[in-house]
C-alpha cells in the first residue's frame, strides 16, 4: 500500500450503501504489513448464494483451489481476505492453512467450513500461519456492521494506492436492489478467467447457476479486458455473492440468467464489474497514464482483442506513452507480432483522435508538435483500424514508468 495516491485515481469516490444480509469488519493481524488492517471478514445471512471465476493460472494458490472445490455448493456464510501473503506455492501446509482458517472462521460464524469463502494476496512462497487469524475472527464477528465498505476495501489492498469500490441501484420486478463492489490490484494484473480480487455483493435474489453465467459473462469486457503488465496472477479471485434479502420487499427470485426481468440487473452488474476494472488500471503501480486501446476491422472480436493486448502489453509502447512519445512505430510492430490477420498497407494509427499513420505509411498531414502535445493528456486512447472485417474490441492499461520497476524490484525484500 503505497503512501502516494496515484494521480489518475477517481476524484468521485460513491458513498457505499448498506446492502441487506451482509455484514463487514477489518482488523490488523499482522501478517505482513505493521500499522494496518489486513483481514476482512464479510458475513452474509442464511440462504446466500455464491458464483466465481478464478485465474486459469497452472500455478494456483490454495485459496483459489479451496474455493473451486466449495464452489458447487452454491452457497456462502463468509468470506476471509487476507493481504500481505497470498498463500501460494506453499504445498501442504497452503492447504492446512486455508483448512484451518475456515475452521476457525466457521466456529466464527456459527456455520460448515464449506460455506466459508477465502481469499489472499501478497507475498508469493511464503507459508501462511493462519494461527494468526484464531481470535481475530471471533472478535471480527462479533462487530460486524452493515457500513465499513472503504475499510474493507483498504484492508484487502497491496501495492494499490487508493481502495476500489463502486455501487449500483436499480430495479427488480418492482422492487430496489442493490450492487456493491470491490477490487483490489496494482500489478501482476493480466487477469485470465492480477494478485487481483474482486468481490461483489447484492441483496438480489438470484439462483447461484444464474449468477454464475452472469458473472461469467460480466468478466469478458471488464476485468479480462484489462492488463497492467501482462503478467496473471495465480491468485485472481471474482467472487459474487447474492443474499436474496430484497425478496422481502417484493423482488422476484430468478432462478434463469435469461430470465428477461434481469436486464437492467445485468446492465448495472456490468458496470460495477468495468467500473471496478477500470479503476485497477487507473492504480497500476508507477503509472501516470490511463490507456486505452480500440482495434476495429479486424476479422473477428476475438482477433481484435488479441492485437488489443500485444499492444497493450507491449513494454516499448508502453515506455514510450510514459515519455509522452507518440511512437506509432512500435504500435505498428506490437500488430504485426500479434499473430493474428493484420494488412500493413491497410493499417491506420491515432493517438487522442490525430490520425498519424494510414494506408502503410505515416498520414500526410502528420504533426510532430500536435501528437506531442496530446500525448501530455492523463488519458491516452489509441485506436486501431485494420480494415479486414467488422470485428471490435478495447483493452485498457496504462504506462510503465520507472516506479513500476521501484516498486518490483523490491517487493519482496
Amino acid at each position: 500500500m503505497s503512501s502516494t495516491v496515484s494521480p489518475l485515481a477517481p476524484t468521485d469516490v460513491p458513498e457505499m450503501p448498506a446492502i441487506a444480509g451482509v455484514k463487514l469488519a477489518t482488523a490488523a493481524a499482522g501478517i505482513r504489513y505493521k500499522g494496518r488492517t489486513d483481514v476482512l471478514l464479510a458475513i452474509m445471512e442464511k440462504g446466500t448464494t455464491v458464483a466465481g471465476v478464478f485465474t486459469r493460472s497452472k500455478c494456483p494458490s490454495a485459496p483459489v483451489e479451496w474455493c473451486r472445490a466449495k464452489l458447487g455448493r452454491g452457497q456462502a456464510r463468509a468470506l476471509v481476505v487476507n493481504s500481505g501473503n497470498a498463500n501460494a506455492f506453499t504445498g501442504k501446509t497452503g492447504r492446512q492453512s486455508t483448512a484451518l482458517t475456515a475452521s476457525i472462521a466457521a466456529k466464527a460464524v456459527g456455520c460448515q467450513p464449506g460455506d466459508i469463502y477465502l481469499a489472499s494476496t501478497g507475498v508469493i512462497g511464503e507459508p501462511l500461519d493462519a494461527t494468526k487469524f484464531d481470535g481475530v475472527l471471533d472478535d471480527l464477528a462479533a462487530k460486524t456492521a452493515p457500513e465499513g465498505w472503504m475499510d474493507a476495501a483498504r484492508a484487502i489492498m497491496t501495492t494499490d494506492t487508493f481502495p476500489k469500490v463502486a455501487t449500483a441501484t436499480v430495479k427488480l420486478g418492482k422492487a430496489k436492489v442493490t450492487i456493491n463492489g470491490m477490487a483490489k490490484g496494482a500489478g501482476m494484473i493480466a487477469p485470465d478467467m492480477a494478485t487481483m480480487l474482486s468481490f461483489v455483493f447484492t441483496d438480489a435474489p438470484i439462483s447461484a447457476g444464474a449468477l454464475q453465467s452472469l458473472l461469467k459473462a460480466g468478466v469478458e469486457d471488464s476485468f479480462n479486458a484489462v492488463t497492467i503488465d501482462g503478467d496473471t496472477s495465480t491468485s485472481d479471485t471474482l467472487l459474487a455473492f447474492a443474499t436474496g434479502a430484497a425478496a422481502a420487499h417484493g423482488a422476484p427470485k430468478i432462478s434463469r440468467a435469461s430470465d428477461p426481468r434481469l436486464k437492467a440487473f445485468v446492465k448495472a452488474f456490468h458496470a460495477v464489474l468495468a467500473n471496478l476494472a477500470e479503476q485497477v488500471a487507473r492504480d497500476g503501480e508507477g503509472a501516470r497514464k490511463l490507456v486505452e486501446i480500440s482495434v476495429e476491422g479486424a476479422v473477428s472480436k476475438a482477433s481484435a482483442r488479441r492485437i488489443a493486448m500485444s499492444i497493450a502489453n507491449s513494454p516499448l509502447v508502453k515506455t514510450a506513452i510514459a515519455g509522452e512519445d507518440a511512437n506509432w512505430g512500435r504500435v505498428v510492430m506490437a500488430v504485426g507480432k500479434a499473430g493474428e490477420p493484420a494488412n500493413r498497407d491497410k493499417l491506420s494509427i491515432a493517438f487522442n483522435g490525430i490520425r498519424v499513420a494510414q494506408r502503410g505509411a505515416r498520414d500526410p498531414s502528420y504533426d510532430e508538435a500536435e501528437v506531442s502535445n496530446a500525448m501530455k493528456q492523463p488519458k491516452i486512447a489509441i485506436k486501431v483500424a485494420l480494415g479486414l472485417g467488422k470485428g471490435r474490441d478495447r483493452v485498457l492499461t496504462c504506462d510503465l514508468t520507472k516506479e513500476y520497476v521501484a516498486i518490483n524490484g523490491d517487493y519482496r525484500s
